[in-house]
């Protein structure tokens, strides 16, 4: 996850020439003034704020100086704005590289989820299916409760979560179906009933949980 999200800044950060290349300088009756590619700087903000969204967060000094810097103020060129969102963008993608960023929660959260799974799979490989159960459960609850976060949702019981997750459409039925059994599962370990599931239940429960993580949390 973190290489991955690394690699984002470097593609955007490559996609910048392109679209500089295409500011000019321009004359009319009325005096001078610059044009540029719009539709392409227009794509490469969004992608941007998205990035910034997942790597520093919303309340970020770096996002909140990159939304200040989108907006054009009077006298300015068209240009003006694109160039302090690159400026912003170069100061967030240094400090991703260099480690210095404090609010990269879903980047932790990435790490730790995985961290929390490989125990669940030790515990369960050592005849542990319940403890395993319970750990990967509490890995999922908490992945719903960040979406919930995430969209707006009001954050509850898993089932709820889980349920008005879908009808947001951040997954579809098929997927709400499938956390559903794995909840089920969860609920067994955590009321002691070893007889109501399997460790090869376990066993898929975690590679479910491993996959929808990396959809999610991509």
């Amino acid at each position: 996850m973190l290489q991955k999200l690394s690699d984002r800044f470097d593609q955007l950060l490559s996609e910048l020439p392109a679209i500089e290349s295409t500011i000019q300088r321009r004359q009319s009756e009325y005096g001078d003034y610059t044009v540029m590619d719009d539709e392409k700087a227009l794509t490469w903000k969004v992608k941007a704020k998205n990035l910034l969204v997942a790597t520093c967060g919303e309340e970020s000094q770096h996002y909140r100086e990159f939304t200040k810097a989108e907006e054009i103020n009077s006298y300015e060129s068209i240009s003006d704005p694109f160039k302090r969102m690159k400026a912003v963008f170069i100061a967030a993608m240094d400090d991703y590289k260099g480690g210095y960023l404090t609010s990269i929660k879903n980047l932790i959260q990435a790490d730790v989820f995985d961290s929390e799974l490989e125990q669940a799979s030790e515990l369960l490989s050592s005849g542990y299916k319940l403890a395993a159960a319970v750990i990967a459960g509490v890995v999922l609850e908490t992945t719903l409760r960040d979406l919930c976060n995430r969209e707006g949702i009001i954050t509850g019981k898993l089932d709820k979560m889980n349920a008005d997750l879908a009808k947001a459409g951040i997954y579809n039925k098929l997927q709400q179906k499938r956390i559903t059994a794995l909840a089920d599962i969860r609920n067994s370990a955590a009321h002691g009933k070893p007889e109501e599931f399997t460790e090869s239940d376990v066993e898929n429960m975690i590679r479910d949980i491993e996959q929808f993580l990396a959809i999610q949390l991509a």
